[in-house]
């Protein structure tokens, strides 16, 4: 009986490589070897017409082999997908041997919206994507209507972009550390992180007015100058943070646990991400040192001091070490551009972009309808088309925006870095445990409204 059935699984491996008919055809053949290669046309044929091997036309359970592969959806309520993002997986036992991240289910919209608004409206809707860095996102909309407009800004104008964008940036990493840090079990590290982004929240509330998705950086410059006592704020920060990270080392950096659930766990090679164009600390985690503020640099960081930190092997752990390093290195240029920052006028002073100063309103009538012709009806951006990229937390942030010289975009798209980064999940996850899913999608570090714009 085993000379038959090694026999048989001979044919199908000739079948399979092509030398030969197929020979589950042949009579006598064993009834499972049948199976198999039924299951691997089945497979042939969804390679080929592009369909998912969770398609009901593609995998039966009559022609599963005897192995049965099982077929699961991990969300969209699943609150580890960190948001409403659904992975169909195909399980081998407790082997995943394929995934597909399935998106779509947020529904928001924010490009065909940003053509209703005006460019100065514009940063309302864009700080709504990526709701862990808002700033980000307003910056990248406001360097790309600026390249249209072909205007400077003032020094402090782009110091103060360069600081609230850094903050928002350790910010938004101490989330992915806190998050990351529950999903496997470290609930101590969700506790510590959103403590100390609490520090960095409270500045963004005192400088304009709210926590998240605040409309402060905009076409021309920023809403408000930075709030008195702004310095002291910034030392608070700096004198309270870095002892934290301390705490995080110690905690997680030679945890055995927290080393045994991240080395070696969700591993994509470097050659991989540049295929699937992945960009951010994913892709420096597999060792690039690829970052838009060092290769394309804008509003001025080129002139201050910082590293590109770059991992080795690309897996779940080395993309929880970049983040802290990044910390780091924000943390530095947000004392450096502190201490430099300049004097002066925090908007351009091109009156046909920015609305006249608020004294001026109760001096002079043309500055009144100046600016309420600012806010109701907008300002002009004259024909073209413009694309800019940013370094957001999560990689490349790219805004591509047309004008047809009106008031509004004619269109507008974003390049966004989650969108691009889901489509490695399935590399990163391709058989791996089940058990390491959880973390190898918090390493991704994804947030959906960046996905689903």
């Amino acid at each position: 009986m085993t000379d038959q059935k090694n026999r048989d699984k001979h044919k199908v491996d000739l079948w399979l490589t092509g030398t030969e008919e197929p020979s589950w055809l042949v009579e006598g053949t064993d009834e499972g070897a049948q199976k198999m290669a039924l299951h691997e046309t089945e497979r042939r044929r969804a390679d080929q017409e592009g369909l998912s091997v969770g398609d009901d036309r593609v995998l039966d359970e009559e022609i599963a082999p005897d192995d049965e592969l099982m077929i699961v959806n991990m969300g969209p309520q699943h609150p580890s997908t960190h948001g409403v993002l659904r992975v169909h997986i195909e399980l081998e036992g407790e082997i995943i041997r394929r995934s597909k991240p399935i998106i779509g289910y947020l529904h928001t919209g924010m490009e065909k919206t940003g053509e209703d608004l005006t460019w100065l409206q514009g940063p309302t809707n864009v700080t709504r994507m990526d709701y862990l860095a808002p700033f980000h996102n307003e910056l990248v909309f406001s360097l790309a209507v600026e390249k249209l407009l072909g205007i400077d800004l003032p020094p402090r104008a782009e110091a103060i972009r360069l600081l609230m964008t850094e903050l928002n940036r350790v910010s938004s990493h101490l989330v992915a550390l806190a998050t990351n840090g529950m999903d496997i079990g470290a609930l101590s590290m969700m506790l510590y992180g959103f403590r100390d982004r609490e520090r960095i929240l409270a500045f963004f509330e005192k400088t304009t007015g709210l926590r998240m998705n605040h409309n402060y950086i905009r076409p021309g410059g920023v809403a408000a100058d930075l709030p008195p006592g702004w310095q002291e704020d910034i030392e608070f920060i700096l004198d309270k943070i870095p002892p934290r990270m301390y705490e995080y080392e110690d905690l997680l950096k030679a945890n055995p646990i927290w080393l045994g659930r991240t080395r070696d766990v969700g591993v994509i090679t470097l050659e991989e991400c540049l295929a699937l164009s992945v960009t951010g600390p994913t892709l420096r985690a597999a060792g690039s040192d690829w970052d838009l503020r060092k290769v394309f640099p804008y509003s001025g960081i080129e002139n201050f001091q910082f590293e590109v930190p770059v991992g080795e092997h690309g897996d779940v752990y080395d993309r929880y070490r970049i983040r802290v390093e990044e910390i780091w290195q924000s943390l530095s240029l947000v004392r450096q551009i502190a201490e430099s920052m300049p004097d002066g006028d925090y908007k351009t002073d091109d009156r046909k972009v920015a609305p006249p100063p608020r004294a001026r309103i109760d001096e002079s009538m043309e500055a009144l309808i100046h600016h309420f012709k600012i806010y109701t009806e907008g300002f002009q951006v004259p024909e073209g088309e413009a694309y800019v990229a940013i370094e957001s937390p999560r990689g490349e942030l790219g805004a591509y925006v047309v004008s047809d010289g009106g008031a509004k975009p004619l269109r507008m798209h974003m390049r966004t870095p989650s969108f691009a980064n889901l489509q490695a999940l399935p590399v990163m996850m391709a058989d791996s445990l089940i058990a390491d899913t959880v973390a190898t999608i918090a390493s991704l570090d994804p947030v959906l409204g960046d996905v689903d714009r």
